[in-house]
């Protein structure tokens, strides 16, 4: 074992990594410090409100009666409030009231307080700021921006100060070659111990880039303060991962049970035990989603039911990331033709994996480049039939994803078949389904043969009828479903999802007449052309349909009639609107108010131009924009009237899109205008009533991306 230099070059590493380590957790702790001060004031004010409602009495049931009252009563002090907000000195000079009932009162206020604080929740509305709450958001702001880094090198700074300090102690000696000349030899083969223990914890220091890690979530959190409205924008935009952090920071979020899907004791303990390693994903989860990512590895063949917004995707993309950190290689998506593209930017988007997409005229080519170079095959339904199945290709996946399960109910069906010849040779697979199973139970048991055939049997339309809870400890082996109202207290986020669809040939050839007139109107309706055909009115009806299964009410914008004459037509009877420009104010307003009255769910139309101004429709909980708009500020009004105060539930905005078309060129071309200035656009009451102030002209707009088309086909790209 060297010592002298060498060995001095490894503890002086192993000093530098102590260092950088010691430093992104003090970063942290500051960052962490900074954002629960400013949250004290808000949970105090929350706190003293719900204290000011609770009586006196109850200060009598927390000491079993213990306390006399009478005189704090006589007094004026009616609420638990009004003791918590007094100090000892006061109580004491109210006539009859002692030390000890002075010290027993304020104690029984204080633990009432205290179980209060875990009850209440903070809520950031950046329609309604204030001073303190403005404050939280900045604080969280530097938190957010440091992304699920900056838990990931505190908890790898943490393990790595238990491994090297206690080495670097014990390892002393070795730093001179002359005190290890006089160390005893016990003593020495103590510190080779440690030095070699140290080598170790370096080199994987070393192979795991902790020092590059530990100095770039330093940079972030180091960052000086946003502007107010820089973090507010960064709020609305993804106001999720603020209030995941905020209840995991505060230690409030929601019932644990409900979280865990109410399943068994035993089995959650197995879950909850299993360590869900993050190293390939890019971003944070929140505790429900790593949840649901440990059950499909602890359980191996499960189906994940959650309601739709609360992220299957992204839970299936931890469970894959997990294992190919632990020497997974291949894996398979198999899914709808609708939303493969969106699999493969989810996959690029929220881990390091590599998404191969498995699908088209060049799919053979891509399934022999999976096969060889590993990756996230995302392929499907149709293509996977085409393709050998594991055994027959040579390839064994990691884990086969199956997205909108219901797909495969039948066994006799072609593309089922093709499922269950890579399934039945795969150890781990993960069937997603958004519409609740206690709802379908005889396609409950066809999925459950897929996945347990042992378990089949015992699953009976009794189950379901006995309701969710019930249905969902039978079959809890297998099935995980959790609901917004179970898992979102907060006050809604919104989330946005850009649904990435590809022109069918007929879209394209509507696409291509419009083009060459350069048409742009035309251009922009081009996807909905071929109705029978359409990409995007085909993701359209899925979106509705899984709407419909969860009881959850839809609101359609689109710029053009016709388009909406179209989904009218594609969705059939029961559903309301268009509210269009062309409708006096009061006949809107009773449009809204019957689709509000409808028990569950419902479709509204609406004209994007005509819903962003003057109705609310907090009733709706999913918004489809059929298209990008010219100008944002008339996208964010539109949602803006049903996410707002008064809105119950998590408000999801899917805005279809087509790839190589007029929506990517719109999207490409807004992108890059500055993003801050038009925040502070958005948010002004100017950009409110005149859209037109801030955003870029239409006809510069139109004519630029008219230009960009006619040249990119007219090169054959």
């Amino acid at each position: 074992m060297p010592t002298g230099r060498a060995a001095r070059e490894l503890l002086e590493e192993a000093d530098r990594l102590v260092g950088t380590a010691r430093a992104v957790l003090d970063d942290h702790g500051r960052a962490l410090d900074t954002a629960r001060a400013a949250l004290a004031p808000l949970l105090d004010t929350l706190v003293d409100r719900e204290l000011a409602g609770i009586p006196l009495a109850r200060l009598g049931d927390v000491t079993e009666g213990r306390l006399r009252l009478g005189a704090l009563e006589q007094a004026g002090y009616l609420t638990v409030g009004r003791v918590h907000g007094t100090g000892r000195y006061e109580l004491r000079q109210i006539p009859g009231v002692g030390a000890q009932t002075a010290d027993r009162a304020l104690a029984a206020a204080r633990q009432i307080a205290h179980a209060v604080r875990d009850t209440v929740a903070v809520r950031m509305d950046a329609e309604s700021t204030d001073a303190d709450t403005t404050a939280l958001v900045i604080a969280l702001h530097r938190l957010v921006g440091a992304g699920p880094d900056a838990p990931r090198a505190a908890t790898a700074a943490r393990r790595l100060l238990t491994e090297l300090e206690p080495g670097l102690a014990a390892a002393a000696p070795a730093r001179s070659r002359l005190r290890m000349l006089f160390t005893g030899r016990g003593a020495r083969a103590d510190t080779l111990a440690a030095v070699t223990s140290l080598r170790t914890a370096v080199a994987d220091a070393a192979a795991r880039d902790l020092r590059l890690l530990f100095g770039q979530v330093s940079v972030d959190l180091l960052r000086g303060p946003a502007s107010e409205a820089e973090a507010w924008v960064d709020f609305e935009l993804r106001s999720a991962e603020y209030y995941s952090l905020l209840a995991e920071m505060s230690g409030t979020g929601p019932d644990r049970d409900a979280a865990e899907g109410f399943l068994p004791a035993g089995l959650a303990d197995r879950v909850r035990g299993l360590r869900l390693d993050d190293t390939h994903l890019r971003v944070s989860l929140r505790g429900y989603q790593s949840f649901g990512a440990r059950f499909a590895l602890a359980q191996k063949r499960v189906i994940l039911g959650d309601e739709m917004g609360l992220g299957k995707t992204v839970q299936a993309i931890a469970a894959l990331a997990h294992l190919a950190a632990h020497g997974e290689t291949h894996f398979l998506v198999v899914c709808p033709a609708s939303v493969l593209i969106n699999w493969g930017r989810e996959i690029r988007a929220r881990s390091t994996l590599r998404a191969v997409p498995v699908h088209g005229p060049e799919r053979d080519n891509a399934f022999a480049e999976w096969r060889a170079d590993g990756g996230v095959a995302v392929t499907t339904f149709d293509s996977l039939a085409t393709l050998p199945d594991g055994p027959a290709c040579g390839t064994r996946p990691g884990m086969v994803v199956v997205d909108e399960a219901h797909f495969v109910k039948n066994p006799a069906t072609r593309r089922s078949r093709a499922v269950t010849g890579w399934t039945r040779h795969t150890e781990r697979v993960l069937f997603l389904t958004g519409t609740p199973m206690e709802n379908r139970v005889e396609e409950f048991r066809s999925l459950v043969r897929q996945l347990r055939p042992e378990l089949a049997p015992s699953v009976t339309p009794t189950h379901g009828v006995a309701g969710s809870h019930a249905f969902r400890r039978a079959v809890a082996p297998a099935y995980l479903r959790r609901n917004q109202d179970d898992v979102l207290g907060e006050l809604p986020a919104l989330v946005r999802a850009d649904e990435w669809e590809e022109f069918s040939a007929a879209d394209l050839e509507a696409y291509h007449e419009a083009v060459g007139d350069g048409h742009f109107m035309r251009m922009r309706r081009a996807a909905y052309a071929r109705p029978e055909t359409s990409a995007k009115l085909n993701r359209l009806r899925e979106l509705v349909a899984e709407a419909e299964g969860n009881g959850l009410k839809v609101v359609v914008f689109s710029y053009f009639r016709e388009v909406l004459r179209t989904v009218r037509e594609a969705l059939g009877e029961g559903v309301f609107g268009p509210v269009s420009g062309s409708l006096p104010a009061a006949r809107r307003q009773e449009l809204v108010d019957a689709f509000g009255a409808v028990d569950g769910h419902a479709v509204l139309l609406g004209q994007i131009q005509a819903g962003g101004v003057g109705l609310n429709i907090q009733a709706a909980s999913v918004v489809i924009l059929c298209e990008p708009q010219i100008k944002p500020t008339m996208e964010h009004q539109a949602v803006a009237r049903t996410h707002r105060m008064g809105q119950i539930r998590t408000v999801q905005v899917h805005r279809l899109l087509v790839v190589d078309s007029v929506d990517q060129r719109m999207l490409d071309i807004l992108a890059r205008k500055d993003r801050l200035f038009d925040a502070y656009a958005r948010r002004s009451d100017v950009a409110e009533a005149t859209p037109d102030a801030v955003d870029v002209s239409d006809g510069a707009l139109a004519r630029r991306i008219v230009e960009e088309e006619q040249r990119r086909m007219a090169a054959g790209v």
